[in-house]
């Protein structure tokens, strides 16, 4: 069995990392460099680094914090926001990203998935979903989770696999923030509609939530920000919680 995954993810404003809730409501959770370098000491697997507001206000994550934080850190990492062509993931993996990820704009030209696979590798490649519960079912939202689609959430992921995304960030909007557990059966779902690694957001709020994503709705990786950043849960203590559930970590 592959060893699970545990990822710190850095919301980005300003140069600075906020967290919110429900993606809404958002505070100062501090430096991401600083932050970033504290989640290597404490074993981290990975970790994302999210632009929260490049695709709403038009402009680009910044290349430069990228590269900052490649040369403090020595675990990959993931950068989104903002990235609508080529050249924008180019400049963002020659940074030092180690992939990238997108949302948006790949769901207003899904062609762009099977571009950057191509071009950097699937490997490279997260395809981001932040989806919501409405009229019955889960679709998909776009612009920082402020605009909704057409989009099934699970049509639109074997959509992306197909195209050659190489993972999928599905981060639930109704958990978000919240503290009260993981989108279980979403993400169990979202697990036997594709064949590639599931990474599930929204919710985490206890130790005993990432066992229940890791068991019962069988992620590959599960995400958090407030409770790492502000020091709910140490990564350490997870992992040594998990290997007594049988669950295997790195």
């Amino acid at each position: 069995m592959l060893k699970k995954r545990i990822i710190p993810c850095l919301d980005i404003k300003d140069g600075r990392t906020v967290k919110g809730v429900n993606f809404v409501d958002i505070r100062d959770a501090g430096d991401p460099i600083e932050l970033a370098k504290a989640y290597v000491v404490q074993h981290a697997d990975e970790l994302v680094f999210l632009d929260i507001t490049a695709t709403v206000e038009k402009r680009k994550t910044f290349a430069e914090l990228v590269e900052q934080i490649a040369a403090e850190i020595n675990i990959p990492f993931t950068v989104g926001g903002g990235i609508n062509t080529m050249e924008d993931a180019s400049l963002l993996l020659n940074a030092g990203a180690d992939k990238v990820s997108i949302n948006s704009a790949a769901v207003k030209r899904p062609e762009l998935i099977s571009e950057l696979a191509n071009r950097f590798g699937s490997q490279c490649i997260v395809l981001a979903i932040d989806t919501n519960f409405i009229d019955n079912e889960w679709k998909v939202y776009v612009h920082g989770g402020r605009t909704a689609t057409y989009k099934n959430t699970f049509d639109w992921a074997k959509e992306g696999e197909e195209r050659g995304a190489g993972e999928i960030l599905l981060t639930s909007m109704v958990n978000d923030g919240t503290k009260a557990g993981f989108a279980i059966d979403l993400t169990h779902q979202m697990h036997e509609t594709v064949n590639i690694p599931v990474i599930a957001s929204g919710g985490a709020g206890n130790i005993e939530h990432f066992a229940e994503v890791f068991k019962n709705a069988k992620a590959h990786a599960a995400l958090a920000a407030s409770i790492f950043h502000f020091g709910e849960v140490k990564i350490p203590d997870l992992k040594d919680y998990l290997r007594t559930k049988e669950i295997p970590v790195r």
